[in-house]
C-alpha cells in the first residue's frame, strides 16, 4: 500500500504547483516533500515536469492525482460511517420484507429530502436474508416477521400487521367455492399466509394448495396488477395492500378474527445503534403513529 503521506504531499504539490508553498501548508521541509515525490516516482515513473515557474503533470502524474482523490473520498466515506455525532449525516442501511418495505420506503425518501446529507440504503428481502445480512454486518438495521432467537441479535417490537384477503374490486367472497372460482395469485409466502388466514374464515377447508393458481410473482409489490384486473385473489400483509392502493383499486374481503404478525427491528447486539439508525427508527415511529391511528405501533418510546 502506498504511504498516505506521500500521496498527500503529491496531491498538495499538484494543487499549489510549488514545493515551498506545499511544505509550508503541510508543516514539512521542502526536502521532505521532494523525497516523497521521489519515492512515488520510483514506483510509478516520472510524475512531474519541472519548469522554472510551474510544474506540469505527466500522464502518470494525472492518473496518480485521480487516485489521490479516490483515496480521499474513501476516507471521507469511512469517517462518515464511523461518525456518530450527527443523525442527519452519512449512510443508514436497512433491509426489510416486501410489505413493510413498500410502506416505509416513501417515508424514508421524505426523511432524505428533509436531510440531504443522509443517505438511505434499503433492500427488500425475506426474513432469512434479512437475518443473514444483519448478522454479517452488510446492513445495520433489519425488520423481520418472526422474533429471532439468535443471541447475536437484539430484537425490538415495531408494529403489528394483519394479513388480508385481497380480491378484485367487483368480486364478492361468501364461500370457499368463490375462492375456487376466482383463483389464487400466489407469491413467495402466499400459500403459508393463505392457510393461516383462510382457516379462520373457512374452517376445515382443504388448504391453499388445492386452490387453482392463476398466477405467481416473487415481487409482492406487483401482485396488485393481476388482482385489480380480476385475474385472481391473493393474501398479503396489510401494508402491501395499502401501498398498492396508491395506484390500483382492490378490495379487502372480511375474514373474521384477524391474523396479526408482530414485526421486529433487529440489529447486532454487540454494539449500539448509530445515531442515524436511531433517528430513522424515531422518525418512522412518529410517521406511523400519525398515519395509522388504528394500528398498534409497539416500538418503545425511548427509541
Amino acid at each position: 500500500m502506498v504511504n498516505p503521506q506521500w500521496l498527500k504531499s503529491f496531491a498538495t504539490l499538484a494543487e499549489l504547483g510549488n514545493f515551498t508553498r506545499t511544505a509550508d501548508r503541510l508543516g514539512l521541509t521542502q526536502a521532505a516533500v521532494s523525497q516523497h515525490v521521489r519515492h512515488l516516482e520510483d514506483l510509478y515513473g516520472s510524475l512531474l515536469i519541472r519548469r522554472p515557474r510551474a510544474l506540469e503533470l505527466t500522464p502518470a502524474g494525472a492518473a496518480l492525482l485521480e487516485y489521490c482523490a479516490e483515496v480521499n473520498q474513501a476516507h471521507e466515506r469511512l469517517a462518515s460511517r464511523l461518525s456518530d455525532a450527527d443523525a442527519t449525516q452519512g449512510e443508514v442501511a436497512l433491509i426489510t420484507p416486501g410489505s413493510i418495505g413498500l410502506f416505509i420506503y416513501p417515508m424514508l425518501l421524505d426523511l432524505q429530502q428533509e436531510h440531504p446529507g443522509l443517505a438511505v440504503r434499503h433492500r427488500f428481502a425475506p426474513d432469512t436474508e434479512v437475518l443473514e445480512a444483519v448478522l454479517h454486518n452488510r446492513y445495520e438495521l433489519g425488520i423481520v416477521t418472526l422474533k429471532p432467537d439468535d443471541t447475536r441479535l437484539t430484537a425490538t417490537p415495531f408494529i403489528e400487521e394483519p394479513l388480508e384477503l385481497v380480491i378484485p374490486p367487483d368480486e364478492e367472497v361468501h364461500s370457499w367455492d368463490d375462492l375456487v372460482r376466482i383463483g389464487f395469485i400466489d407469491h413467495a409466502e402466499g400459500q403459508a399466509m393463505a392457510n393461516r388466514l383462510l382457516s379462520r374464515r373457512f374452517p376445515g377447508n382443504p388448504g391453499a394448495f388445492h386452490l387453482p393458481r392463476r398466477g405467481f410473482s416473487n415481487q409482492i409489490g406487483m401482485l396488485h396488477e393481476p388482482v385489480a384486473r380480476g385475474l385472481g385473489f391473493t393474501v398479503v400483509p396489510r401494508f402491501a395492500r395499502e401501498a398498492w392502493e396508491r395506484t390500483r383499486p382492490v378490495k379487502v374481503a372480511e375474514c373474521g378474527p384477524p391474523v396479526v404478525d408482530t414485526l421486529w427491528w433487529i440489529h447486532r447486539a454487540e454494539w449500539p445503534l448509530s445515531a442515524r439508525a436511531t433517528g430513522v427508527i424515531r422518525y418512522l415511529r412518529q410517521r406511523i403513529e400519525a398515519a395509522c391511528g388504528s394500528m398498534v405501533c409497539l416500538l418503545p418510546p425511548e427509541l
